[in-house]
């Protein structure tokens, strides 16, 4: 360790106010210098009085530095603060020709502390040691420096971005590249770095309107990608992804530490995916959004899922069923006991459609339990359980825990291995209601893949009351959706195909207007197809036929498939003939 020379207080403080432009301010926290420096900005043409009348509110409410409402607020960027205060104080500015070619006094003054003091050595000679601050009134590292180089010191005012580049060339590329042995230290550094940058006002602002605008546009998903040469942000709206801005490769470490940060990952791994979760209020209303991360070969890109409980629709009529439909799931919701499968791909709306019936079921001589991964939305009066496998609570594990809570309901958010399915059948058949979810093309190939996955056909059979495969269809716009081209073609094809069509057929084409944001499409719409298992499907599974043989005999019994569905939805004019197409596949 360096051994400090002995001085007085009284000594240091000469050393150091001696070399320093004298100025009357006091701490810019200081009422009257708030005034005085606002009147300043003002007078220069820097903020407007309304601008300065916001930031002086501001500061007193929240008892914030004047200087640092400025730029938090966006009022001022951070490179004019620092040029307003070297003119206010008469403290000339650093500029790239000040930044030395290497760290000065680096055997003395640690690279940690000028990290964390944002006080960087410039320049030294026989009587005054020169520094580049960003933060002027803070004397405390000054006299530090002072008292340890038995040295006058001098300052230059850094804006806050000039800081960083010539700390980075400084102490974190060349000191790690001089001295292999320091390579602990130089990532701490690195890792500081990006919490610095990410802690910065534009930085703050550029995450804020990203998430802000996707909320507004009614995304599902926000997609930060970086690529070679830009860094790709994407919201799905509507199901599609559409491109929202680009932003520079510069900005990809800052953007994602941030993100980091706010949804409390580990900013120095970014070598692994991580998850995590952030809650936000957007327009006086908290959203939730779950964080996912994962490297890639040009950075980490990340994913944020949208969960706006605001906008969820808990209603079956609303979500596209029909009242087909409706009365069949409500008929299997009165069911004792049994298991009531949702299956379809990701992000096909499974998890709404379960919601929606668990909110009917929800009463108060019920006793409800989900267990999920994650919980989407939270549910009044359910007991929602959320897996943890890191430490072996799992769905099973869960699942067994639960069963000795006396339940009369339980939805199991996936049904993804044998022992988890095992369990959703003993529990129907102990009197109790199941509800759960798969990932597979149809209603009928689903009592296929459990029998895949190791379930005894004869359990299936007098278990599973019934299976709602389904997809989600964009909705085209009502306020510019104008006739198909081959509006002639489709509803001969659609008759052709025995769907319900009742009236006129309507067959349209999205246009594009300011209402979509030129899309043609404006929300979305349930596609299913509800298999129920009666006596003669129940003998089918017994009998281990194909799940073509009991669809063909569901379909004979009155069961629509989804392009069924699908195509009555292109006759009343709700969607279209390419959305059905890209989601379904042509009824046999």
């Amino acid at each position: 360790m360096t051994s400090l020379p002995s001085h007085s207080s009284a000594a240091v403080a000469k050393r150091l106010n001696g070399s320093r432009p004298a100025t009357s301010a006091s701490p810019l926290g200081d009422s009257d210098l708030a005034a005085n420096f606002g009147a300043f900005l003002t007078v220069g043409n820097i903020i407007s009085s309304a601008v300065l009348d916001r930031a002086q509110r501001a500061a007193g409410t929240t008892g914030e530095r004047f200087d640092r409402v400025l730029t938090k607020l966006g009022l001022i960027s951070e490179a004019e603060l620092a040029s307003a205060l070297s003119r206010y104080l008469s403290i000339p500015l650093a500029t790239a020709a000040d930044v030395p070619a290497e760290p000065v006094r680096l055997e003395m003054i640690a690279p940690d502390f000028v990290r964390r003091n944002r006080v960087l050595p410039l320049a030294v000679d026989a009587h005054t040691l020169s520094l580049g601050v960003t933060d002027p009134f803070n004397d405390e590292p000054l006299r530090a420096l002072a008292y340890l180089t038995n040295l006058s010191v001098s300052t230059r005012i850094f804006a806050p971005a000039d800081f960083d580049k010539a700390y980075e060339a400084l102490y974190v590329n060349q000191v790690a590249e001089s001295d292999a042995s320091s390579g602990a230290e130089a990532n701490e550094i690195d890792v500081q770095r990006l919490r610095d940058m990410a802690s910065e006002a534009p930085t703050i602002r550029l995450v804020n309107q990203i998430i802000f605008s996707a909320v507004e546009l009614r995304a599902s998903d926000i997609h930060v990608e970086p690529n070679v040469d830009q860094v790709l942000v994407r919201y799905r709206i509507d199901g599609a992804l559409r491109t929202a801005q680009t932003l520079p490769p510069n900005l990809c470490a800052a953007v994602t530490s941030r993100i980091k940060i706010m949804s409390r990952l580990d900013i120095a791994e970014r070598r692994l995916p991580q998850d995590g979760r952030i809650k936000i209020a957007v327009r006086g209303i908290d959203i939730d959004f779950r964080v996912s991360t994962i490297p890639t070969v040009f950075g980490e890109s990340v994913v944020l899922r949208i969960l706006d409980r605001s906008r969820v629709v808990l209603d079956f009529e609303r979500l596209g069923f029909d009242d087909k439909h409706i009365k069949a799931l409500q008929d299997l919701m009165a069911q004792p006991n049994g298991i009531i499968l949702v299956t379809g791909p990701t992000g096909s709306g499974k998890t709404t459609t379960l919601y929606t019936a668990l909110k009917d079921l929800n009463r108060p001589d019920r006793k409800l339990f989900t267990v999920e991964d994650p919980i989407e939305y939270q549910l009044a009066g359910i007991n929602q359980v959320q897996v943890q496998p890191a430490i072996g609570f799992d769905f099973p594990h869960a699942l067994r825990s639960i069963l000795r809570q006396d339940p009369d309901i339980i939805m199991i958010g996936e049904i993804r291995d044998l022992e988890t399915a095992q369990i959703a059948i003993q529990s129907s058949l102990t009197g109790h209601l199941v509800f759960s979810t798969l990932h597979t093309n149809s209603a009928a190939a689903t009592i296929t893949r459990l029998v895949d996955m190791g379930i005894e056909n004869y359990l299936l059979a007098s278990t599973v009351k019934g299976v709602l495969a389904q997809r989600l269809v964009r909705c085209l716009c009502r306020h510019c959706a104008q006739p198909h081209d081959n509006a002639e073609f489709w509803a001969e094809e659609i008759r052709k195909a025995s769907a319900v069509t009742v009236g006129d057929p309507r067959i349209l084409r999205p246009r594009g207007c300011p209402e979509c944001g030129q899309s043609g499409f404006s929300g979305r719409t349930t596609l299913g197809e509800l298999l129920l298992i009666d006596a003669d499907i129940h003998r089918m599974i017994l009998e281990r036929v194909s799940d073509a043989e009991i669809e063909r005999a569901a379909r004979a019994r009155g069961m629509n498939t989804m392009y069924e569905t699908g195509i009555t939805k292109v006759w009343r004019g709700e969607t279209t003939i390419e959305e059905v197409l890209q989601v379904t596949r042509m009824a046999g």
